[in-house]
């Protein structure tokens, strides 16, 4: 690393305030929403996911826009389709720090819950 790098983190890191212990520091929901929205596309492109019928079976609960696509009659090739990234979910989770969005099984819905 080079000098003058060791040198600006260390003014950085000397600048910053210290969070009290005790004080739980969290990702803000709109942070979570997109690493869940990156993680779920570079594991899309790596593969199909696992189907809706398989992930439901596992005991995973499925959020609405899921079940209505689970029980359609399509194969299971269309069932492992990442229907989140089409999600208005999705968007709102990423864009706005307090969603309103409520859904139950909705990874989105659950970050800005907790």
């Amino acid at each position: 690393m080079f000098e003058w790098e060791d040198d600006t983190f260390k003014s950085l890191a000397n600048r910053t305030e210290l969070k009290p212990l005790d004080k739980e520091t969290r990702a803000p929901a709109h942070l979570k929403a997109k690493i869940y929205s990156g993680l779920l596309s570079i594991q899309s492109e790596t593969g199909p996911l696992a189907s809706l019928t398989a992930t439901s079976t596992s005991g995973r609960g499925l959020c609405v826009f899921e079940e209505a696509v689970k029980i359609l009659p399509v194969g299971e090739q269309i069932k492992s389709l990442n229907f989140c990234r089409v999600c208005h979910a999705r968007l709102l989770g990423e864009k706005l720090s307090k969603a309103p969005i409520y859904w139950q099984n909705c990874p989105y819905a659950d970050f800005h819950r907790s």
